[in-house]
């Protein structure tokens, strides 16, 4: 069975004989042009280099290859065989901390990119290697929200990426264990599976026992990784309407990436904890996770076609070296043949 995989290219093949009336156009208006020196016959007699079927014949190459270049942009293919891939990978949750704090400084300077910026960097690059495990996302401050299901298309994870802010969790604080308890009811039943959740946070504990949550998911075969951002030296907090963040005493609230916190939920779930502000953070993890047996997930079933479009491909180069060697003149060689008019006048 033949068909396109973009048919919708096709509808560029309308444009062709567009192409020949405006040649043919161009024809008439030249011809126009030159009736205003004399009569055709003398005309010609002074331009005896002139061929009066070549610009024909390039016209006829360049739709062949327009014509081509539009059937290899729709991209022919024929057969149909039924098949089926295994996807194989691990399951992985990525918890994110959204609180207030992540507005500060990644860095010592607070003028440096937010730490919640710098999740979401760390964020996508781990996105971009999960290819064929399954992937979902949880935000988090004082409460932990489901932001995204469980699913084998890493790369819809991405499209939430700009979404996520400092305020779309209502209640602030920075409850890492319910995040994590979250994530863990996320996974699916499988014994087989490997599963994992990251965390991405500042640290800043304030609600829970996050490192009892990660001990229990442990417990139950679920590896807690945590990546700290932020600087040990501490940044403050901006405010939406500017200035700094303030306490009730009108001092400057300062918040510290709380790394001994992060190393003990690491510990727990017997995962690993990464600063994120380590050159090789992004490498580290994913050797980590790289670990992890991989199982299958899922079956995909789809249908594969033969694809075509080289032979067009092919077909589209031979005109192309065709058109290139044309040249508007008549070929002084071709003068001693015969082939569309009498005494060689037009060839």
């Amino acid at each position: 069975m033949f068909g396109f995989a973009n048919p919708q290219y096709l509808y560029l093949l309308l444009l062709l004989p567009v192409l020949v009336a405006l040649f043919w156009w161009s024809r008439r208006a030249r011809l126009r042009q030159l009736e205003r020196f004399g009569r055709k016959e003398v005309v010609q007699e002074l331009m005896p280099d002139v061929s009066a079927y070549k610009p024909w014949v390039r016209l006829g190459l360049e739709l062949l290859l327009t014509a081509l270049v539009v059937v290899i942009l729709a991209r022919p293919r024929a057969g149909a065989a039924p098949t089926s891939a295994t996807i194989h990978g691990i399951e992985m949750m990525v918890a994110i901390d959204v609180s207030n704090s992540m507005n500060a400084s990644a860095t010592d300077n607070p003028q440096d990119v937010s730490r919640l910026q710098r999740a979401k960097m760390i964020l996508e690059k781990i996105l971009a290697r999960s290819h064929g495990d399954k992937v979902g996302l949880v935000v988090f401050a004082g409460n932990a929200y489901m932001q995204m299901p469980m699913t084998s298309d890493a790369s819809s994870a991405k499209l939430f990426l700009n979404s996520i802010n400092t305020a779309m969790v209502p209640t602030q604080g920075t409850a890492i264990g319910a995040a994590i308890d979250m994530a863990a009811e996320a996974f699916s039943d499988s014994k087989k599976s490997q599963k994992t959740i990251i965390v991405i946070t500042d640290g800043e504990n304030f609600e829970d026992d996050a490192v009892g949550a990660a001990r229990q998911a442990q417990k139950n075969g679920i590896q807690v990784n945590v990546v700290g951002v932020g600087s040990d030296h501490g940044a403050p907090i901006p405010m939406a309407e500017g200035g700094y963040l303030t306490d009730d005493s009108g001092q400057t609230v300062v918040t510290y990436l709380n790394e001994q916190m992060a190393q003990q939920i690491a510990d727990a779930g017997k995962g690993i904890y990464v600063n994120g502000s380590a050159n090789d953070a992004v490498e580290t993890l994913n050797d980590a996770l790289d670990k992890l047996a991989k199982t299958d997930l899922a079956t995909v079933a789809y249908t594969q076609h033969d694809e075509q479009f080289p032979v067009f491909a092919w077909m589209a180069v031979l005109v192309l070296l065709a058109l290139l060697m044309l040249l508007e003149r008549k070929n002084p060689w071709l003068e001693q043949f015969n082939f569309f008019t009498k005494n060689n006048e037009n060839a």
